[in-house]
């Protein structure tokens, strides 16, 4: 029980950076385009877990087979997460991108339920209703607004296919994560990742040379990177490996509660009794989840 403590806390906290990942993300996303800014995120925090790689891969190899699975979930995860991510917020608005990725949860239960991953019970079913309903009173002011995105069905589908993305990696990293723990296979995911986007970034001609970010963009780049990337991911990949994919996910659905509430402090944007009212539903949500009558041996 204390791992399982533990690893809701390390998900809340892997959330809560996200968070402010998305502040810093907006801090300097000016000063380059989306799927650059992702690479070199991923790149930096790629560096920061290579050294645990090579320590952790002396003891345990990892299968041929097992490392195309890691590759395939690292370039879903790692590689088209982030660009879809980004993509739909070209095309549409913020509430609504935050109402799409709080469908994580819901994805998340249904392929762990089609693919016998784990149980699911009636308090699950509860913490994950509550936990989009949260989302979408929160960001209600946003949802109803035209703020002259536009395509809004393009930007709602590739939100929900970055949050179809993200519960595939939450449901089948899993068992790898069990088998060679949480650094060694969000290391090889990510590098690979990172691997995905360069390739991709070199196609389209972004990678020209060397960025020329102001020093507080750098600031914000290292923290995305360090921070924002390796600790992040660290924690929430480490959360994955003791409790279940449904709790885990439903965790993410404090990202863009806490974005708010950090570009408050930060960025001086207001904050609205709707948005109150959503982070208490999104609470109540959480400890229906993670009530003790939920835990089951698949959870462990």
């Amino acid at each position: 029980m204390n791992e399982v403590r533990s690893a809701s806390a390390a998900a809340a906290g892997s959330a809560m950076i996200a968070g402010a990942s998305i502040v810093a993300t907006r801090f300097v996303i000016g000063q380059t385009d989306p799927l650059s800014l992702a690479f070199y995120r991923f790149a930096l925090a790629s560096l920061c877990f290579l050294p645990l790689i090579v320590v952790a891969l002396r003891e345990k190899a990892v299968s041929p087979r097992d490392l195309v699975a890691i590759a395939a979930l690292g370039t879903l995860f790692f590689g088209f997460f982030p660009w879809a991510f980004s993509a739909s917020l070209n095309y549409t608005t913020a509430g609504r991108g935050a109402v799409g990725i709080a469908t994580i949860p819901i994805a998340t239960l249904l392929l762990s339920f089609v693919f016998g991953r784990e149980s699911v019970s009636i308090q699950k079913i509860i913490g994950v209703f509550l936990a989009f309903c949260g989302v979408a009173v929160a960001f209600s002011d946003a949802l109803m607004s035209d703020d002259g995105v536009g395509d809004y069905l393009l930007g709602d589908a590739l939100m929900l296919v970055a949050a179809f993305i993200a519960a595939i990696y939450t449901v089948f990293a899993q068992p790898y994560l069990q088998r060679y723990g949480p650094f060694v296979v969000t290391g090889l995911a990510m590098i690979l990742g990172a691997l995905a986007m360069a390739t991709l970034n070199i196609t389209i001609g972004s990678l020209t040379g060397i960025p020329s970010f102001s020093t507080s963009g750098w600031i914000a780049v290292l923290f995305l990177g360090i921070v924002g990337g390796a600790i992040q991911w660290a924690l929430y990949t480490w959360a994955l490996r003791w409790i279940s994919p449904i709790r885990v996910a439903i965790f993410a659905t404090l990202t863009p509660i806490s974005a708010v509430i950090l570009a408050n402090l930060i960025l001086g944007e207001s904050l609205t009794v709707w948005l109150i009212f959503g982070l208490i539903l999104i609470i109540a949500a959480i400890f229906v989840a993670n009530l003790s009558g939920s835990v089951s041996r698949k959870d462990m």
